[in-house]
């Protein structure tokens, strides 16, 4: 599985969140600034997880975006459907009726996706932070948090 451009700028802007202190608001700018993303498009993502409880937003001057909930209690799964990414192998298909070896092959991928939806939902924002700080710690990146 391969994340889109939606789900993958949609966890870069929640990993950079994470860094935020609790309670403290970051702008759609900083946010974008921080991880080169296009401003616009990010807004819209961060409406879309606002709308999904992922993230909560203030508006005006000194308004921003936080994490709505603990990054431990968001999961890849909630991230990823919040901003409409389908993960489904066979979106629509329809296994012919006469060829058994057709509906093994469709039964097949209906359990690997259920497996992979399962793990989705299993993977929370707290463990992506750590794998991601581990990461950079390992090249040596101690001072800047770029996802």
């Amino acid at each position: 599985m391969k994340l889109t451009k939606r789900g993958h700028y949609s966890v870069k802007a929640l990993l950079d969140l994470c860094l935020q202190p609790q309670g403290t608001l970051a702008s759609v700018a900083e946010i974008a600034e921080r991880q080169s993303l296009p401003a616009p498009y990010l807004e819209k993502l961060l409406l879309e997880l606002r709308r999904s409880g992922i993230v909560a937003s203030v508006r005006g001057v000194k308004g921003g975006y936080r994490l709505a909930r603990q990054p431990a209690d968001i999961s890849l799964g909630q991230i990823l459907s919040a901003v409409g990414e389908n993960i489904d192998p066979l979106p629509r298909y329809q296994p012919k009726a006469n060829q058994a070896e057709d509906w093994v092959t469709f039964s097949l991928w209906k359990r690997l996706h259920s497996s992979l939806r399962s793990a989705l939902e299993q993977i929370s924002l707290e463990e992506l932070y750590h794998d991601a700080r581990s990461w950079q710690a390992t090249r040596g990146n101690s001072t800047s948090f770029i996802v």
